[in-house]
């Protein structure tokens, strides 16, 4: 298995004002042309669970109702991962493109998380229509919009 090196563009900040990412001064200029997009594919890194015990997670017993009892860790959205990459659909509220910060809806990310890339969210690319999912799932809400109203808390078993 090869070594892979990857570097933090900037970070997940979040407070009362909102949740924002805040880029390294010199990858502001990467900003550009990205107007115009509604959303973006975040990349981030699940730093609170890198380490040797969750990187070697497999499997788990099932955080969601109704699902199988154990669940291999590549159908969940667990941090725990061999590699603890994270991917998010954001909606951009705002961008401040003189000082690369931009502010979104939602990121279920920590304040401090560090961000690995990002790209804009395209339909053509990013969209499916009629995606399958198993029974157990299959009453989840069927957008981001959705889900930020959704409880969750009925689906998870913890």
């Amino acid at each position: 298995m090869s070594n892979l090196e990857v570097h933090s563009i900037g970070k997940v900040r979040s407070n009362q004002s909102g949740t924002f990412i805040t880029l390294e001064k010199k990858f502001i200029p990467a900003l550009q042309s990205l107007e115009g997009f509604s959303h973006i594919s975040v990349l981030w890194w699940f730093s609170d669970y890198d380490d040797e015990h969750s990187r070697s997670v497999l499997q788990t017993e099932s955080p969601y109702k109704g699902s199988p009892e154990v669940m291999g860790i590549f159908a969940t959205r667990s941090p725990m991962r061999p590699n603890p990459i994270a991917l998010t659909a954001a909606e951009i509220i705002q961008t401040d493109f003189e000082n690369g910060i931009i502010q979104v809806a939602f990121m279920d990310a920590y304040d401090n998380t560090p961000v690995l890339d990002i790209k804009p969210y395209t339909p053509s690319l990013d969209r499916v229509e009629t995606p399958g999912v198993p029974a157990w799932c299959s009453r989840w809400p069927k957008n981001t919009e959705e889900s930020g109203s959704f409880n969750w808390a009925e689906v998870f078993n913890f």
